[in-house]
């Protein structure tokens, strides 16, 4: 796991130019250090170039401090937008959950087993009905009902909540309110949703009903980073399953929902794992 090994993981968003690979390279080399992962992506349409690098810091000269100082020239020569993280710092990781249950018991499963190497200090939802999933795997759960004449303020008390627990990415594990501009700003490119496939093609109520009396073929989930715009931010994993005309409504149900699954898991791994870079609304994930 990332967060058993003290590497130091560089993501970089720039314009393409020569000799930026060796240069970043030269970089970690002169300072002593090893590189154990690296992987790079050049947008040709837009020349937009995109890396992850990942080093030991044992054995390196800089510590955590001036690697940030001694990059920034660097940094402003060939003009990147980057981040600097480090594997043994876990991610704080906030759920938000409404009633539906299948997301929060598959991601709280995979934490327990190893898979997902987070911190998860609470758990926040607008309805008591998962208080005893919480409570089975040791994680507080907090209640902070929304209603639409007091939305402002409910989500001031969700914001100040994930503040006091230093929560660094917030999971909506079909969490069924629509987030304000002012709570995505405080998380950009850091509030991961999920939601099934069909959208825009069947929106408002059962979902699941309209595909079925359309005879879909296909059906699936999409996970992505929240933005403003409702349901249009960059695209993480997209999962689907075939279905049949054998598939009743419950089929359809129970397949969309294990695609829900599975691809909000692995949005989530890919982030705590500082394996997603966003540019231009999408996303290049090194796995």
């Amino acid at each position: 796991m990332a967060g058993a090994k003290n590497n130091a993981i560089l993501l970089i968003v720039s314009p393409d130019k020569p000799g930026l690979v060796s240069a970043v390279s030269e970089f970690v080399y002169n300072h002593d250090g090893n590189i154990v992962d690296s992987d790079q992506h050049t947008d040709l349409e837009t020349g937009t170039f995109l890396m992850r690098l990942e080093w030991e810091m044992g054995g390196f000269q800089l510590d955590r401090a001036s690697l940030a100082r001694e990059l920034a020239p660097l940094a402003k020569k060939y003009r990147m937008d980057y981040s600097l993280h480090f594997s043994d710092r876990r991610s704080r990781m906030a759920i938000l959950v409404s009633k539906y249950q299948h997301c929060l018991y598959d991601l709280l499963v995979r934490h327990t087993l190893g898979e997902i190497d987070v911190d998860i200090p609470l758990i926040l939802s607008n309805h008591p009905d998962l208080r005893e999933v919480a409570e089975h795997f040791g994680i507080p759960f907090h209640v902070v009902p929304v209603a639409a004449e007091s939305k402002d303020k409910a989500e001031a008390e969700q914001l100040q909540l994930l503040r006091e627990h230093q929560v660094d990415l917030v999971v909506l594990a079909r969490y069924m309110q629509v987030l304000s501009p002012a709570f995505v700003a405080a998380y950009p490119n850091a509030i991961i949703n999920i939601h099934h496939s069909f959208l825009p093609a069947f929106i408002g109520g059962k979902p699941y009903h309209q595909a079925y009396a359309r005879g879909v073929k296909l059906i699936g989930a999409t996970s992505h980073y929240v933005t403003a715009e409702l349901d249009n931010g960059p695209i993480i994993e997209q999962s689907v399953a075939r279905v049949t005309h054998r598939d009743r409504v419950e089929d359809l149900i129970r397949k969309g929902r294990d695609q829900e699954k599975i691809a909000l898991a692995y949005a989530v791994r890919m982030h705590v794992e500082r394996r997603v870079l966003t540019y231009n609304n999408k996303t290049v994930v090194f796995e």
